[in-house]
């Protein structure tokens, strides 16, 4: 080989390289698509339909240490996203509704697609009731989305609205201003429960204390079963697949 030709050779392998090493680390176009996967990290607990949200990074359909808005209060207390799906549109963001097509059990993982941006959608949000719980939420509050191709993971918080009292009682209720918990999906409650907690000293958004429970299902203070119920946080993994 002419030395003239191995010096074409040796550049164009070094260009070769650059090329590979920007393919590498090049971070997403301005508008691109993410997957999303939630699992439910629970023994006895169900999320309702969830609503996983990209918007600007002024949105929040929550924001811990603040009150909660009514919108939340309705999903918090009763699964009810409609007026928080609301927010995200006024905000010109997008959503993807109930992917789970229903409740999601324990060990159970949802997907959903959206397409985003580096603006108007750069950030993303998942909320969904707890059950059963009076006022409980999983909850990921505007997390601004990797701009970076790659596979990222977090961990997600049980939230309590601050909005009803954990009276734990299982009563059909699941309205803002009617007391007690819809159900129990998974068909472990009790019946005939006092009440266990009083109002939250608390009344902001706020990082949940989980549930009392008893192992009384006739009568005790709780309709929940502490040897089923009970939860400590996180209670949902997330990952996040930027393309």
């Amino acid at each position: 080989m002419h030395q003239n030709e191995e010096h074409i050779m040796k550049q164009a392998i070094a260009a070769a390289a650059v090329s590979a090493s920007m393919l590498i680390s090049t971070p997403a176009l301005a508008a691109h698509k993410v997957e999303v996967q939630i699992t439910n990290l629970g023994n006895g607990i169900y999320f309702t339909p969830l609503l996983v949200a990209a918007h600007d990074r002024h949105t929040h359909l929550f924001e811990a240490g603040t009150e909660a808005s009514a919108n939340l209060q309705a999903m918090a207390e009763g699964g009810d996203t409609s007026g928080l799906i609301l927010d995200v549109d006024d905000a010109g963001g997008a959503y993807v509704d109930n992917p789970a097509e229903g409740l999601l059990g324990p060990g159970e993982t949802a997907h959903a697609s959206l397409r985003v941006s580096a603006y108007r959608r750069s950030h993303l949000s998942i909320v969904a009731m707890m059950l059963p719980t009076n006022d409980g939420f999983v909850g990921l509050d505007a997390l601004q989305i990797p701009r970076w191709r790659g596979t990222y993971t977090y961990f997600l918080n049980g939230y309590d609205a601050g909005t009803e009292a954990n009276d734990e009682i299982i009563n059909g209720g699941g309205t803002p201003d009617v007391p007690g918990i819809p159900a129990d999906p998974g068909g472990n409650g009790g019946m005939g429960a006092s009440g266990a907690a009083g109002s939250d000293i608390n009344p902001s958004v706020h990082i949940h204390r989980g549930v009392l429970g008893d192992t009384d299902p006739d009568s005790g203070v709780s309709d929940l079963d502490s040897r089923v119920h009970r939860w400590l946080n996180p209670v949902a993994r997330v990952v996040i697949k930027v393309k």
